[in-house]
């Protein structure tokens, strides 16, 4: 997998979907550091979770709700729960996502 991830977050079991990524699981949310090679396309979708995220190599190309937004090294973004988002990515990209299940928000 990819990502310049720190070892210990290395060790976290890897996560189950469609990229790539270390889950570390608590209570009432899950954290990912997740991975993107370029090209990596996910179609829309909508899911449970409340999502926040932030960017810490390349760029995350994100559609919500119809509108696209570029988000950098450095920028958080949040996707509400059961709201169609889609994603690309057109470099190497890497970032920490906080998926809190719907009831923590």
């Amino acid at each position: 997998m990819a990502g310049d991830y720190p070892d210990k977050i290395r060790t976290l079991p890897l996560y189950d979907g469609r990229f790539d990524a270390y889950k570390l699981a608590a209570d009432g949310a899950d954290v990912l550091f997740a991975s993107y090679p370029p090209g990596t396309r996910i179609p829309p979708h909508t899911h449970e979770t409340d999502n926040y995220g932030v960017i810490i190599r390349g760029e995350l190309i994100l559609t919500v709700a119809g509108e696209t937004r570029r988000y950098g090294v450095g920028e958080w973004y949040h996707v509400a729960a059961r709201v169609e988002h889609a994603a690309a990515f057109d470099q190497p990209t890497d970032e920490i996502e906080f998926w809190f299940s719907d009831t923590n928000r």
